[in-house]
């Protein structure tokens, strides 16, 4: 393990070996926009989306990249993808160089962007890979095993999505369409950019299991971005966590946890919350989060030795006239940890 500036690292033997699928070299992304000054002007402005990140992914493997809005995820996946050009950097994918070698770059990935773009409302589910696979140049033969292989696999056929037009889809079954799209040409590897969201648990599941499934029986290496902090705890083999264009910490989700061993967190529910913050402020507390609810508030506070403080909290939120329903001291989640290092940069 080791500790820079803006980087927190944890070497040593992956249990993979060193069979690097992606790998990303100090990439940099600037993006040009121009922030609004007044009715009709504009000045020029720089957003700095990727500020030299360097990581790599192995084979059959699953790396989560996690990170707020605005913090790179997307940008990392398009440049993977050959949808973006760095700024400057290196990244290679299946051995193939992202800027000097794109048509091999593309032929190794399948790559979920969104679960609704891309498809053709009138046509069915089948037709829209069969277009796909048209474009991609597959065997006609193969291409039609293949499609009912992946309908079986992502059980369409069983939600009666085969010959439905896309348009009469529903979110989880588009979603569905999207990763047989990714897996139709069987890529060595994957980019799924929030594959999950915004679907119901049963869909979520699936999608989940199966991409565990693809890394670990298939050997197909992953990177997978989500804001979903439990979603990748329980699928990510190991996560990136970014925040502001720059890598902040990088391990196991038990590895990162075991970074902040001696933080705990107080987990307070507190009727008449009002002016709490004000309290938890006086005291020095630094990381706490507060999230109000008409008169009640949610309060997490990060601490290393909560038995110093919580009889004073108490004491004070109490003589404040606030009434504590609930208090719970908790181990630090995966979402705590990426708390605590965002802010940090």
């Amino acid at each position: 393990m080791y500790f820079t500036d803006t980087k927190i690292c944890i070497d040593g033997d992956n249990g993979l070996g060193k069979d690097a699928v992606i790998v990303a070299a100090d990439l940099v992304k600037t993006y040009k926009t121009k922030k609004r000054k007044g009715l009709f002007r504009g000045e020029k402005k720089l957003v700095e989306a990727l500020k030299g990140i360097s990581f790599k992914v192995y084979r059959g493997e699953i790396v989560g990249l996690l990170g707020p809005n605005g913090a790179g995820k997307t940008t990392t996946i398009k440049i993977l993808a050959t949808l973006l050009l760095p700024d400057s950097g290196d990244a290679w994918v299946n051995g193939y160089h992202v800027v000097k070698q794109p048509f091999g770059v593309r032929k190794s990935i399948g790559i979920m962007l969104t679960v609704e773009r891309g498809f053709y409302g009138k046509l069915t589910g089948r037709e829209n890979l069969e277009y796909f696979g048209a474009l991609y140049g597959l065997d006609r033969r193969y291409m039609e095993e293949r499609i009912d292989y992946l309908m079986k696999l992502l059980e369409l056929d069983k939600l009666g999505a085969v010959d439905r037009m896309f348009e009469e889809y529903s979110l989880g079954m588009k979603a569905r369409l999207g990763l047989a799209r990714a897996l139709l040409k069987d890529p060595p590897v994957l980019l799924l950019d929030e594959p999950t969201l915004g679907l119901d648990p049963s869909s979520s599941r699936m999608i989940r299991e199966l991409v565990r499934k693809l890394a670990h029986r298939e050997g197909k290496t992953i990177l997978y971005t989500t804001h979903n902090m439990f979603e990748a705890e329980i699928v990510c083999d190991r996560i990136l966590l970014i925040n502001k264009g720059r890598i902040v910490a990088e391990g196991s989700p038990e590895q990162l946890k075991s970074l902040i061993p001696k933080l705990r967190i107080i987990n307070m529910v507190i009727r008449g919350g009002k002016g709490v913050e004000e309290i938890v402020s006086s005291m020095g507390f630094e990381k706490y989060e507060a999230k109000y609810e008409d008169t009640i508030v949610n309060l997490k506070i990060s601490v290393e030795k909560p038995e110093d403080v919580l009889g004073e909290l108490i004491r004070r939120i109490v003589n404040a006239g606030h009434e504590i329903i609930s208090l719970k001291v908790e181990e630090p989640t995966l979402e705590d940890v990426f708390l605590y290092y965002a802010s940090k940069t």
